[in-house]
């Protein structure tokens, strides 16, 4: 699924449509009715690690219900997206789940972090009514603007058809948004937390570091999004990889110093993807999907994750991350 900078700059695609009213809808989600959000206004965008939140209202000045009828809620047991990577170690799975592919990307410029945990909805009137869409987005997750995604290649029977858009919102300014390969759910308010997000100035790095100091491996550790929302598989293969640390390195064992470095490389690797698509650049991986490091060495991949959970694909480059015996692994703790 998209990583945090990705997920970002969906944010700021979405943004300048806030205060604007959809006047015409389209899409073929089954789970929500796309003509329920005829009429609406789009109040607000905020965005959480993967995640990302918009809030409608069916008066622009957030006054009173009245009689108009917000989107239908999801059907019991559709409402929640399960989050694969913070509950792999809880919930078992037979599915390999890798990431997102590079891909060409548009022109966006960051936007700040609202500083709060939770946004709350307005419920004095409507009775705590799910005001907020969350929006997660699969493996080929997107939102296109003015323009609907067209097919890259035949598919297996050699047809060329376009992705279907899940959500299509005609706003009153003209333009209009395409959501595609999602999940979306109502919620009463937008469940954000800075810091546990990778790429807000609020980010709570010693959260992380003893988080990452837990007696498990670190490649696990990576990707719980209480404590490194936005981080994905790319994210997690590269900073293990610049920090010279082999993925199933237990943290406990590992020196302060290795994991700050870790968390150094987490935080500058997702920056600089971030930055590379303000400035339209496809982002250069060092480890990722590779069959040598950068140095020349092979590079190794399996499939690594907790015992009855989620196995994440993984490359690593056995001589630039050693995986260290016991005694030297003591020997770098106390270096």
């Amino acid at each position: 699924m998209p990583e945090g900078p990705s997920v970002r700059k969906f944010h700021h695609l979405v943004s300048p449509f806030v205060g604007q009213q959809v006047v015409k809808t389209g899409g073929s989600s089954k789970k929500l009715n796309p003509a329920s959000f005829q009429f609406l206004w789009l109040q607000d965008a905020q965005v959480h690690g993967k995640k990302l939140f918009l809030r409608f209202d069916p008066d622009e000045e957030l006054g009173s219900l009245g009689n108009v009828s917000l989107p239908e809620p999801l059907q019991k047991g559709e409402r929640e997206e399960e989050d694969q990577d913070q509950k792999q170690a809880l919930r078992p799975s037979s599915q390999n789940i890798s990431n997102e592919p590079s891909q060409p990307l548009e022109l966006v410029i960051p936007s700040g972090d609202s500083g709060l945990e939770c946004l709350q909805g307005d419920t004095s009137a409507g009775g705590g009514a799910e005001r907020w869409l969350q929006v997660s987005f699969g493996l080929f997750g997107s939102i296109w603007v003015n323009e609907f995604s067209r097919a890259k290649k035949a598919n297996k029977r050699g047809d060329w058809r376009d992705p279907i858009p899940r959500l299509v919102l005609y706003l009153s300014g003209g333009s209009f948004l395409a959501f595609y390969n999602c999940q979306m759910s109502w919620r009463s308010s937008a469940l954000v937390q800075p810091t546990s997000d990778i790429l807000s100035e609020k980010f709570h790095r010693g959260q992380a570091l003893e988080a990452l100091g837990r007696e498990q491996p670190v490649c696990y550790t990576l990707l719980d999004q209480r404590y490194f929302s936005g981080l994905g598989n790319i994210i997690k293969n590269e900073a293990l990889y610049r920090a010279g640390i082999h993925p199933l390195s237990l943290g406990s064992l590992l020196s302060p110093r290795h994991l700050e470095a870790l968390v150094d490389h987490v935080v500058e690797f997702s920056a600089d993807w971030l930055q590379g698509k303000f400035q339209g650049k496809q982002q250069h991986t060092q480890i990722y999907q590779k069959e040598q490091c950068p140095v020349g060495h092979p590079v190794m991949k399996d499939a690594f994750g907790p015992p009855g959970g989620f196995q994440r694909l993984t490359w690593w480059c056995p001589q630039c991350q050693p995986r260290l015996p016991p005694n030297e692994q003591e020997q770098a703790q106390h270096s």
